[in-house]
């Protein structure tokens, strides 16, 4: 199959987390089944651009990817990259969009609308009430009416990565047709025997208001002893109020802001650490759970993220609320029995090695894209 995946960012901007390395993975292990794979996204990293070639094909893994200047930077507006899509949207059968709330979804949306080719929509975790409530309301309720609506009605079908994001999309009231649920999936690193250290908990990922870690902070109060690594991009600038809480509940010398980390010193981490802790509000996915339980590392999570019902029904963590009594509890139960958290880390790897293989969520997405294209009208 010729297949597109539109979305407004893509390695090798890193800072956006999770999705990016979500959408390059699926790509990947698409391409590596025998499908065309191209990629449209622009070459906005943050602040800064990405050192991409622009408007060339750039072959990443097998997917070729395609770079656009942006120049709207906050929705990702790229008339070079409209002209791409509209030159050659016909040519595919099938298209994936990666986003919600910015124009490239809207760009790629109407043009596969005009030309007739169905298209899969991937909220990548943006339709939840309270997210939107809290960061422009007002202007994403208004581009929801105005774009958004029209967006997913036309669409063949809204893809989910866990049942708690499409349950969360669907208080927001708009069409979902065709729902799927989808995961996200992983490379299995090879097993490996390095001990891991003592009462050390890990945060990994982006420091941002709905990670929950003022509750975490507030948790190890109760836990002396226990440590924790925070590593991850703080683009919201929350760190020093965060090491200000830390001062004030007198744990400060317990905590180790790492910042960002990738490569060989994230590996580490997973692999050294004590447990996960991930206390969101709130988590379409958590591609960090499946990297830890990838690892035998047993998870402590909330309810609110996406993984937390697999990681209950494997038996591969604690899922519990983000109250800080609560998390304290969690902390303590698992730090208390080494037996305990060995199990929990082997049966998270089983988990992980029989679900999420990335080779068989392609699988199943093809399958998805199958049934769309036979269904196209031109």
């Amino acid at each position: 199959m010729r297949l597109l995946h539109v979305v407004p960012t893509y390695l090798p901007a890193t800072r956006y987390g999770g999705p990016i390395y979500a959408v390059h993975g699926l790509c990947r292990a698409l391409a590596a089944r025998g499908h065309h794979v191209d990629v449209f996204t622009t070459n906005v990293d943050g602040d800064r651009e990405s050192d991409v070639p622009l408007g060339a094909p750039v072959d990443l893994d097998g997917v070729s990817v395609r770079y656009f200047r942006s120049t709207f930077r906050r929705l990702y507006v790229s008339p070079a990259m409209r002209a791409a899509i509209d030159a050659s949207i016909a040519g595919y059968d099938a298209v994936h969009l990666h986003s919600v709330f910015l124009w490239p979804t809207y760009a790629a949306a109407r043009a596969a609308a005009r030309h007739g080719v169905p298209y899969i929509v991937s909220p990548r975790g943006m339709l939840v009430p309270e997210l939107v409530a809290r960061k422009s309301r007002i202007a994403k309720m208004l581009w929801i009416r105005a774009v958004e609506r029209r967006t997913f009605a036309n669409a063949s079908s809204v893809h989910f990565t866990a049942q708690v994001e499409w349950d969360d999309a669907r208080r927001i009231g708009i069409p979902l047709p065709n729902p799927i649920v989808v995961p996200n999936g992983i490379d299995i690193p090879t097993a490996d025997s390095t001990p891991r250290l003592p009462d050390t908990l890990l945060f990994l990922g982006r420091i941002n208001w709905k990670k929950g870690l003022e509750f975490l902070l507030d948790a190890i109060k109760a836990v002396p002893g226990v440590k924790i690594v925070i590593a991850g991009n703080d683009e919201e600038e929350l760190t020093p109020k965060l090491r200000s809480q830390a001062e004030r509940n007198g744990v400060a010398d317990r905590i180790d802001f790492r910042g960002p980390v990738s490569g060989a010193a994230k590996e580490e981490l997973l692999r050294t650490s004590t447990a996960l802790v991930l206390p969101s509000l709130s988590e379409n996915f958590g591609n960090v759970v499946l990297e830890a339980m990838a690892v035998e590392m047993p998870v402590i999570v909330t309810p609110e993220v996406g993984l937390a019902a697999d990681v209950e029904s494997a038996g591969a963590g604690i899922v519990t609320s983000n109250a800080p009594d609560a998390l304290a509890a969690a902390i303590r139960r698992l730090l208390s029995d080494a037996g305990v958290r060995a199990a929990m880390g082997r049966r998270g790897r089983e988990l992980v090695q029989s679900r999420f293989t990335w080779d068989r969520v392609a699988a199943e997405m093809e399958q998805h894209y199958m049934r769309i294209a036979a269904r196209r009208t031109t």
